[in-house]
């Protein structure tokens, strides 16, 4: 099936098909028509079956009927917008019959007014009266003198002219006028009339009843080629679904109009033939018909097939142009609109409100002259101010829980019952948001709690086998061992053992600091004291990488509010990370300041590793600045002291610059 609708061959043949079936149809019908006035015996007799049918004896007369009826009228002159032209005292000359129309480019006519015996012809001639004399002699003639008809045409006869022809024009009798009239053959071959009927005539001479067989095939055939078409028009072998070239992506409106006006064109064309040339030869007034109806044929296609293709692709509508304006305009509207202006309800509501009281208002306004009015209006304008305070308190009852909530109080709840619509529907989130809040914070205290216990419960398991090991360990040193491998062993033991053990007591003051677990005994205590008792512990391991320190202290004593034993545990931890990390030779500085609002403690060193890593890194659990992780360091120092310093309230960071390492601690007053 797919290959039939896609065939390219089957479409141009229906394409082809479809005006010769039209046209058989067409011709059939007028064949049908005209089929009995003529007897299809004898093709000899063409124009003489034509001549006595009575569609063109109604022709015949009806076109002398209407040229005595505008003379009866009075429309002779040019300036009466006549069809004749005096030419002499008494005698008009016919000028339409320059125009050729169908029936007078073959007729001659004399007419006589017995009342005022002026003449009206189509002939140049100056004896008309001895030319009315021959008229009976042609060989088609019809005379009507004094009330009488004298004609060699069947079908005219004084009944017709009284009973058919009369009434429509108005006049009850033709006794005031002689007329004469006969048909130039000649001209009579140069009829498009004629000349149609005659070519009609000879293709259905041979088979009369051929035009009766032809009517039901032609539609039968016809309905077969367009449901086929319908069926197939889009599809192609290249692509999926329907395909729209360029003639299809004209707006609708621009591609009928340049159609409309070449069928028009063409109309104009074919009547200016028929109608002004009526003397051109059968074979060119059939050739300009044909090429006229296969030019018409090939623009109703276009058309067609276009607007066939529009409707299977679901782009009709969419293709006018109007639409597509539309469209620009609803969007350049809603653009515009959507700057102030969306689509919630409580927008809605407010913009219709608003008109509501400004409709209210001006009707007030309007009808002021009375008491009640501004009674009226007075009331209203009181009832919005307190409508819109009330508005106003309940939208500041949210902001305010909103901020609440934002400060980290998620204990808010607020009573949606004494609120409705828009605000309501704000109360009912932000209830939700302070659980939510509120049911996130304690889950993670609780997974913080357990994590801690966790890790507490964990290392005290670890500890106590560590701690038999550590002691047997001192007792196997007691021994007096002499193999130097069993003491390298017995070392290493030693070594491994106190740093497992280290590393267990820095997990478990890691976590408790994290976690906020740690009992804080706040004093004061004096920070430079402080600081010269940890360099003295620290000077030792400081000498053993010749670290050089420099201590800038402040000529007065520095105190602080802290808890002794954990601001000794952050300085502990800094100066740890100094004798593991800085490279040798070089400097430690120290410096407290003391500016009256703030007190800063700066200690900086060297890194022996080059430090490619952020502060904010380096400050995570279980990171080093030693990447090969070669020292004995377990990455808990800083974390530790900066959990230690938050619950003190104690300012701490880290920055980096190259291999500068620099904390820095700070307490504002």
């Amino acid at each position: 099936m797919d290959k039939i609708r896609n065939s390219a061959l089957l479409k141009i043949l229906s394409y082809i098909l479809i005006p010769i079936v039209v046209a058989t149809f067409i011709l059939s019908i007028l064949y049908l028509n005209l089929k009995d006035d003529y007897n299809t015996g004898n093709i000899g007799n063409e124009r003489e079956q034509y001549i006595q049918s009575e569609n063109f004896a109604d022709q015949y007369v009806s076109s002398i009927i209407y040229k005595v009826s505008r003379i009866n009228k009075g429309y002779i002159s040019l300036e009466d917008n006549g069809i004749y032209d005096k030419i002499d005292e008494n005698i008009y000359y016919d000028r339409s019959y320059d125009y050729y129309d169908e029936v007078e480019s073959f007729i001659k006519y004399i007419i006589i007014d017995n009342e005022t015996n002026e003449i009206y012809t189509n002939i140049q001639s100056k004896d008309f009266i001895e030319e009315t004399k021959h008229f009976s002699e042609k060989e088609f003639y019809w005379n009507y003198e004094n009330g009488t008809i004298q004609t060699n045409i069947e079908k005219i006869n004084q009944d017709n002219i009284k009973y058919l022809y009369l009434p429509s024009n108005g006049m009850s009798t033709l006794s005031n006028y002689n007329i004469y009239t006969y048909l130039d053959l000649d001209a009579l071959q140069y009829s498009s009339n004629y000349a149609i009927r005659t070519a009609l005539f000879s293709v259905f001479e041979k088979n009369p009843n051929l035009a009766e067989v032809l009517i039901p095939v032609s539609i039968v055939i016809f309905v077969i080629i367009i449901s086929y078409l319908i069926w197939a028009i889009g599809h192609s072998k290249q692509s999926e679904g329907i395909t729209l070239n360029s003639i299809d992506k004209i707006p609708y409106e621009i591609l009928i109009t340049i159609f409309g006006i070449i069928l028009l064109s063409i109309c104009v064309i074919i009547a200016q033939v028929i109608l002004m040339y009526a003397n051109i030869s059968t074979n060119l007034l059939l050739s300009t018909l044909f090429l006229a109806y296969v030019g018409s044929y090939i623009c109703l296609a276009i058309v067609t097939v276009s607007t066939i293709k529009r409707i299977k692709a679901r782009k009709f509508w969419h293709s006018f142009l109007i639409y597509k304006i539309y469209k620009k305009i609803k969007t350049a509207i809603k653009n515009q609109t959507s700057k102030v202006l969306d689509k919630s309800d409580s927008q809605k509501k407010i913009i219709i409100g608003y008109i509501a009281f400004i409709f209210v208002s001006s009707i007030l306004g309007l009808t002021f002259f009375t008491g009640i009015s501004f009674l009226l209006l007075l009331a209203l304008w009181i009832w919005v101010l307190y409508k819109l305070l009330e508005y106003n308190k309940k939208l500041n009852q949210i902001k305010a829980a909103l901020r609440e909530i934002y400060n980290g109080n998620n204990n808010v709840h607020l009573n949606t019952d004494e609120l409705k619509g828009t605000l309501k529907e704000l109360a009912t989130y932000v209830n939700d948001v302070s659980n939510g809040f509120s049911n996130a914070v304690q889950e993670s205290l609780k997974s913080e709690r357990l994590r801690t216990e966790l890790i507490t419960n964990v290392s005290h398991d670890i500890k106590t086998p560590l701690t038999s090991i550590i002691n047997y360990v001192d007792l196997i040193k007691q021994e007096n061992i002499e193999d130097e491998k069993v003491n390298e062993y017995i070392k290493v033991l030693d070594q491994k053992s106190q740093r497992l053990k280290k590393l267990i007591d820095d997990l478990v003051e890691a976590s408790k600091a994290s976690s906020g677990n740690v009992k804080l005994n706040i004093e004061e205590i004096n920070l430079d004291e402080l600081l010269k008792q940890v360099i003295g512990e620290f000077e030792d391991r400081f000498d053993e990488k010749k670290l050089t320190v420099d201590l800038n202290l402040p000529r007065e004593n520095v105190k602080i509010l802290a808890d002794n034993r954990y601001m000794y545990r952050i300085i502990e931890n800094l100066f740890s990370n100094i004798s593991k990390y800085s490279m040798e030779n070089t400097r430690v500085y120290i410096d407290l300041i003391n500016t009256g609002y703030m007190i800063k403690l700066e200690i900086k060193n060297v890194s022996k590793e080059k430090l490619n890593i952020s502060a904010d890194e380096l400050m995570q659990r279980f990171v080093r600045g030693d990447k090969s992780r070669y020292t004995e360091g377990s990455g808990l120092g800083l974390s530790i002291a900066e959990s230690l310093a938050g619950l003190q309230n104690i300012k701490f960071k880290i920055e980096i610059d190259g291999d500068l390492f620099k904390a820095i601690l700070q307490w504002d007053k």
